[in-house]
């Protein structure tokens, strides 16, 4: 008996070893899922405490675990860098409820055993490719799924019918295609759908009756009609292939749309009174047969008096004439227009036929001086546009003037192209040196000549040092030109990124400097300008220099005057700028501006694009692989640009990394103003020690400019 109490005191001691070993703290399916993700990433030394082999997940506190006793409940580690694939043991985390790999650079296809009892899942902006999986239908506690920015391929299944908690769906910014799943209109609780940037076709009416509040549809090829349930909603619909004029009737005995839910309504929204008292049952012909019956008088009606004008209208004007006064029987607003496009084919005068029409069982009296189009402009207020004065502080300029200067825009005078068109360099008569834009038609049309002199006036109105001064335009003949003045040493962008021999790289003092200008110009546009500027194109491409190497930011008020500037914004092949929610919604803010801002700081402290392909995977977005360094002075030091060579002092390098790390926060709102952006810099700049050992000559610069001591740039 005592030795059978030893052997099993021993066995105990044995599995207590066994268990420490293999980190049974921790439920051992958890420990295992977490170990075989680890694995699947490539071992990431970015997830500290992980291991391949043993550990423990929620003792040792493994980055990005959260346990509640020996389960794991969230797995969070966005933003990280990481690469490899998600692993294929996850269905085990049976207690897991959030899991969130958003902005990292994983690839592959999403795993089919996903945590099965979710309420939250994050893997926007990856690489994952083909379908979203269809255990996702079992997820029945999902509340909120977000899988946008990614190359998902292919149909949806019809797997949503099981999804009635989900409130928030994203798979934006994919490649989705085929018509929306009839399961859709079983998301009871959707109050944020967003899909815009895929290649879904088909109608959706399948989203008329859900509780939304928010629904994002954009670049996509949709048809049909936009359902009346959602136009009251924060709707987002261009880029599709909708169907003009009113959507067609439908079919008798239908019952009335209900309003969405989602929004607001002052109706009544309670069953009719016919359904009260006992659900007693009516005789005779109910509202939507009587309705029937009349809508089909109707289109008979329709239809015989179409083919009629349409044998009168080969007779002679006179006989028509003669037609014009006898009575016309009212017709639906569809045959109306079935009857104009009869009328706009003939070479009948459009006086002829002028009739109002309605349904209505009395026929109004028929006013001959109202067009078949009136009935849907007179409810709208009539806007009546003031002349546009042209600018009388800018110089107005032919396009035989523009020409000349620009050597008839020859290649030879090109300086770049950009979001809104190519850039010229023009020398004119009198020894001035300026730099013409050319407005591609696709953002500014050519018949839109009032809107372009008004964009003009407004332009000729920023006056600042640090923004690029308007010296002049041209409309005429269709072209719309602006006319800004010359800076001799191009781009931030063609310093930092094109490689010359006999160029020399920013120094660290030129970096500031240019960084300090560019704020003050975003501060002067946001809080100086009312109503505020939104930039919505803040790049290095569009920091030009001038020969002290002073920063002058173009392009401003362009975008936000131009009336087709975001889809021009949209269709740029520049990419790593754009903030999270512009990426998500297309909207713009100041916040959003704030975002750009500090991926070109970035740019000036590492010397890298914001996303270049030619890199790494997991170093190809420039945002995703230094933000998670920002605060770590070893790996800061590694992260700055070669071509600095070490000259740099290390509290200015520490500071300029913090205002970076305010600035390209993912949430809008925990980022500054730039009034405390410009601030954080000038307190850099007073505090910084610039030793003599960091100064030197910039290409085209002078030692005085270098000098941030100097009261212009304090």
């Amino acid at each position: 008996m005592e030795i059978w109490r030893r052997g099993e005191l021993f066995v105990t001691v044995i599995i207590c070893i066994l268990g420490y070993i293999n980190g049974d703290n921790t439920d051992p399916n958890d420990a295992s899922a977490l170990r075989g993700m680890f694995t699947s990433l490539g071992s990431p030394g970015q997830l500290t405490q992980w291991k391949a082999n043993g550990g423990d997940p929620c003792e040792e506190s493994w980055k990005g675990v959260t346990c509640s006793g020996p389960r794991v409940t969230e797995i969070k580690l966005s933003g990280l860098a990481l690469s490899g694939q998600m692993g294929y043991q996850l269905a085990s985390l049976t207690a897991l409820t959030n899991l969130d790999m958003s902005n990292n650079n994983i690839g592959g296809g999403i795993p089919y055993g996903l945590p099965p009892n979710l309420t939250q899942l994050n893997l926007a902006s990856n690489q994952f490719t083909g379908d979203i999986p269809y255990s996702i239908s079992m997820m029945t506690k999902l509340t909120y799924l977000n899988i946008a920015h990614n190359q998902l391929q292919n149909q949806l299944n019809d797997m949503f019918g099981k999804l009635s908690s989900l409130s928030t769906l994203d798979i934006s910014f994919n490649q989705l295609s085929g018509n929306l799943p009839e399961s859709f209109s079983n998301l009871s609780s959707m109050t944020s759908r967003y899909l815009q940037n895929n290649q879904f076709t088909g109608t959706i009416d399948v989203l008329a009756d859900l509780p939304l509040k928010n629904l994002y549809i954009g670049n996509n090829h949709f048809t049909g009609w936009i359902p009346e349930q959602l136009k009251g909603i924060n709707l987002q619909t261009d880029g599709n292939n909708w169907n003009s004029g009113p959507a067609p009737p439908p079919p008798p005995g239908t019952p009335p749309a209900h309003k969405n839910p989602g929004h607001k309504s002052g109706g009544n929204n309670s069953p009719s009174d016919g359904d009260a008292g006992g659900g007693s049952k009516k005789s005779g012909i109910g509202g939507g047969g009587i309705a029937g019956i009349i809508i089909s008088i109707f289109v008979v009606g329709g239809i015989i008096a179409f083919f009629f004008v349409k044998r009168r209208s080969k007779r002679s004007s006179s006989d028509i004439e003669k037609l014009d006064n006898q009575p016309f029987a009212p017709l639906a607003s569809s045959e109306v227009r079935e009857m104009k496009s009869v009328q706009t084919s003939s070479t009948v005068n459009t006086k002829t036929f002028d009739t109002s029409a309605s349904i209505n069982l009395r026929p109004p009296p028929i006013d001959r001086n109202k067009s078949f189009d009136e009935d849907d402009f007179s409810k709208k207020p009539i806007v009546v546009k003031k002349p546009v004065r042209a600018p009388v502080n800018v110089t107005s300029y032919s396009v035989a003037d523009l020409q000349i200067a620009t050597g008839s825009f020859s290649i030879d005078h090109l300086l770049g192209e950009g979001s809104f068109g190519r850039v010229y360099r023009a020398h004119f008569d009198d020894g001035k040196v300026l730099a013409v834009k050319k407005i591609n038609s696709s953002a500014l049309a050519s018949d839109m000549s009032d809107d372009f002199i008004e964009m003009v006036s407004k332009i000729s109105e920023l006056h600042h040092p640090n923004v690029t001064e308007l010296m002049g335009y041209c409309s005429e003949h269709g072209q719309h030109l602006l006319v800004y003045e010359f800076h001799k040493n191009g781009s931030l962008h063609d310093f930092l990124h094109l490689s010359d021999e006999d160029s020399r790289p920013l120094i660290w003092n030129s970096r500031v400097k240019i960084a300090l200008g560019t704020a003050r110009a975003l501060e002067y546009l946001h809080e100086v300008c009312s109503p505020s500027i939104i930039h919505k194109n803040m790049k290095s491409a569009n920091i030009l220099l001038d020969a002290e190497l002073n920063p002058h930011l173009s392009d401003s008020g362009l975008a936000s005057f131009l009336p087709n500037a975001d889809q021009a914004l949209n269709n740029d092949s520049a990419s790593g700028y754009g903030a999270p929610e512009v990426a998500m919604s297309g909207q713009y803010t100041l916040k959003s501006d704030v975002y750009s801002f500090g991926v070109v700081m970035l740019e000036l402290l590492t010397g890298r694009k914001p996303f270049d392909s030619s890199r790494p995977r997991s170093e190809q977005s420039l945002v995703r692989w230094a933000t998670p360094q920002l605060h770590d002075i070893d790996a800061l030091a590694k992260m700055v640009d070669p071509a600095l060579k070490g000259l740099y002092p290390v509290k200015s390098l520490s500071r300029f990394a913090d205002v970076i790390a305010l600035c390209v926060q993912s949430e809008p709102e925990f980022r500054p103003p730039m009034s405390e952006v410009v601030q954080a810099l000038v307190r850099l700049v007073q505090r910084a020690n610039m030793s003599k050992r960091t100064v030197g000559n910039d290409q085209g610069a002078s030692r005085q400019a270098d000098n941030l001591d100097t009261p212009d740039y304090m």
